[in-house]
């Protein structure tokens, strides 16, 4: 679940008339059905019954010990298995709430909680953005489409520890920009992970983000980052998606946080919805996004939100 960088929503001018004909445009929420009753032996955050603000991003950076990292390595990969079982139930027809169901039960059966729950007052269970929702979408009663394309962010709460990814689903057939879009987007955020590594800056993260984007004639939205995360959702630091001269430090042993860069067809410029959560794209451009939790060990990282299919 990304962090929203500071901005000012009413700054953005919304286009009424985009250039190019989108696919399924999504204009307004559907129905969002009542919370979940999370069970009382799963352990959960202190913002399930108190009100929570979002978290400061500046500040030091947590260098986590093995006992830490166990644990993380644990939950990261919970929250990757059961993304990856979404490609069993992502097709035309089925609703968003009913993925946010799927995969709430499926968190519960690993006597995990559902991080984004309630955090900051957010009503579901996961995220679901579809075409050109950004980011944050919340679960209703829209059913997917054909040709639509789906980002479901997956945290899970284990042992004190969040494990937090995401990935961007084909829907049916997908139009060939749309694949692009997708495709290009997966694979820049590996040209980013390969550069962590002790020692490095975070601003190259952005940077090599920036080059790949440009290459394949993509926009970048740059109102939303990753963070570092461990016993705290959100955390410092933070990871700027696009090249930048942000001074946050270097990466050392121990560090563990997200990178999620959305990519878009179009500008790149978003809009906050009235729900105040859901945010989309201004010119009704689709976007993807694609997000993994690394560790920065002793030469290089390691990616722990692989599935186990993937190893």
């Amino acid at each position: 679940m990304l962090s929203l960088r500071k901005i000012n929503f009413n700054s953005i001018k919304t286009i009424k008339n985009s250039i190019r004909t989108f696919i399924n445009v999504i204009y307004e929420p559907g129905e969002v059905e009542s919370s979940y009753v999370v069970p009382d032996h799963i352990i959960k955050p202190s913002y399930y019954t108190e009100i929570n603000k979002p978290a400061n991003l500046i500040g030091k950076i947590n260098i986590n010990n093995e006992d830490q990292i166990k644990k993380m390595r644990k939950s990261c990969k919970i929250a990757a298995n059961i993304l990856e079982k979404c490609h069993e139930i992502v097709k035309p027809g089925i609703s968003t709430h009913e993925i946010d169901r799927f995969v709430f039960n499926e968190i519960i059966k690993q006597n995990c909680y559902p991080s984004p729950l309630y955090y900051c007052g957010f009503p579901k269970a996961i995220c679901t953005s579809v075409n050109n929702v950004a980011c944050h979408g919340i679960p209703d009663s829209r059913k997917l489409m054909d040709g639509d394309i789906i980002n479901i962010d997956i945290t899970v709460f284990h042992e004190n520890c969040h494990g937090d990814c995401s990935k961007t689903f084909l829907v049916g057939k997908v139009d060939d920009n749309g694949r692009y879009l997708v495709y290009h987007n997966d694979k820049g955020l590996y040209e980013a992970i390969k550069i962590c590594r002790p020692g490095v800056d975070f601003r190259e993260i952005g940077k090599a983000l920036q080059a790949y984007a440009n290459r394949a004639e993509l926009n970048i939205v740059q109102d939303f980052i990753g963070h570092g995360i461990g016993e705290e959702f959100h955390c410092p630091p933070e990871i700027y998606h696009f090249e930048n001269d942000y001074e946050i430090g270097t990466m050392e042993k121990g560090m563990i946080f997200t990178i999620e860069p959305i990519f878009s067809e179009g500008a790149g410029e978003i809009e906050l919805w009235e729900d105040e959560w859901t945010v989309s794209t201004v010119d009704n451009s689709r976007t993807s996004q694609h997000e993994h939790t690394v560790l920065i060990n002793d030469d290089s990282c390691e990616i722990l939100t692989m599935p186990d299919s993937s190893n």
